[in-house]
């Protein structure tokens, strides 16, 4: 029965995922006294996308295809780690936050490698910008995990949601600086400001946007959807953190957790509207300074 009910909420996180980008495009919308796009315009671009043909360079090899495919598995598995449903999650072992952090990077190698592989200037320029970017937000990832993981004394992610609660009664310093460096984590990992700008059309300044630009019809669907998985999956982590769930069994407390990444996305949305996104000499400083906390946090768990 616990597996029915989590595989239930894995495939309502997966129909869920594409709502996220509206949110965000709401809340923007708002504090720019516009009307903005329909809540549901990502579902309405992933399913039209789907129904187009794809167009592929005579330069390019099977990476380039395979890309798509590859990131989109890797973020379906890491979906299937988290305990969505507030209790186990479908595929639970000890040491599973490391797989999750292994499968992130893992997508982000293969966008890379197809970025590479059409051979365009401008897609070797936002490759290398992401490999720079990721280089400093993937360990400050696995070091804000390990200090949850040690704050709670689990080493999977259905013990560490799970036991938060008793995380922040005997950690809760540690574990706001831990929550800090990741919303950072969380921001540069999906191209939001004011790391990246997902909106530009700029090609000087993309950043991830650069390394699709040859990417058409399902391949971009499965890119598109693929990074509103990935941003819901990252916010399922630290939703399930900040909020742990214990009041009325694992159906209640799954629907309640469903409500963190939307207002994640509230949150994303207004720090976008606020602020303007940094030179790209000084993204280094905020992703050091998110792996500072990180640290930080570490060293006040284990004094």
């Amino acid at each position: 029965m616990m597996k029915m009910t989590a595989i239930v909420f894995w495939l309502l996180n997966l129909l869920l995922a594409l709502l996220l980008p509206g949110v965000i495009n709401k809340t923007k919308a708002f504090f720019a006294g516009r009307r903005g796009l329909p809540w549901l315009q990502g579902y309405y671009d992933f399913w039209k996308l789907l129904h187009k043909g794809a167009v592929y360079s005579r330069t390019t090899s099977w990476v380039f295809r395979a890309s798509p495919v590859i990131g989109l598995a890797c973020l379906l598995t890491a979906l299937a780690l988290l305990p969505l449903n507030g209790g186990q999650a479908l595929i639970h072992f000890a040491g599973d936050f490391i797989l999750f952090c292994c499968l992130l990077a893992l997508m982000r190698f293969f966008t890379v490698l197809a970025a590479l592989d059409t051979g365009s200037s401008f897609e070797g320029m936002g490759a290398s910008r992401e490999v720079w970017i990721g280089a400093l937000a993937e360990p400050a990832l696995f070091l804000c995990l390990t200090g949850v993981a040690a704050a709670t004394r689990q080493s999977s992610f259905s013990g560490m949601l799970s036991s938060s609660s008793a995380g922040w009664q005997q950690s809760a310093p540690a574990l706001i600086l831990l929550m800090a460096s990741l919303f950072v984590i969380i921001l540069a990992e999906n191209a939001r400001i004011p790391v990246d700008d997902p909106n530009t059309h700029l090609e000087l300044t993309m950043v991830h946007e650069a390394m699709v630009l040859d990417h058409s019809g399902p391949d971009l669907g499965f890119i598109l959807y693929g990074a509103a998985l990935k941003f819901w999956s990252m916010a399922i982590v630290i939703s399930g953190i900040l909020l742990p769930l214990r009041f009325g069994g694992v159906w209640l407390d799954g629907l309640l957790l469903l409500l963190g990444p939307l207002f994640l996305g509230v949150v994303v949305g207004v720090v976008e509207s606020v602020m303007a996104r940094l030179r790209l000499a000084r993204v280094p400083q905020l992703l050091v300074a998110a792996s500072a906390f990180a640290i930080l946090g570490l060293i006040l768990l284990l004094r």
